[in-house]
């Protein structure tokens, strides 16, 4: 019984980190609003070119941009639980081009 019992609970927990959220959920949840369209001139999804001048400033800067705000973005976009990590892949995901 104490066998499956740990089994059960390996299970759950490796269910959990599978389903932890990608870029691409990220993206769904709380930057596809504003990114998918352009909205208040943000860059959009997969275009290469519109990220291009802002990826040229350095990650450290669209993160600080992140976080702080920018424009019409409110600080940390519309992503209330993300970490600097995932505002990283977020932006690799935006910035790179569609596969």
């Amino acid at each position: 019984m104490k066998q499956m019992i740990v089994i059960l609970g390996m299970a759950l927990c490796t269910a959990g980190v599978a389903q932890a959220d990608s870029a691409e959920d990220k993206y769904q949840k709380a930057c596809h609003v504003c990114h998918a369209t352009g909205v208040a001139n943000a860059p959009k999804v997969h275009d290469v070119e519109a990220w291009k001048p802002r990826l040229d400033k350095g990650m450290d800067a669209l993160l600080a941009s992140v976080k702080n705000g920018l424009n019409a973005m409110p600080p940390g976009g519309m992503c209330s639980d993300c970490s600097d990590e995932d505002y990283k892949a977020l932006i690799k995901f935006m910035s790179s081009p569609k596969q």
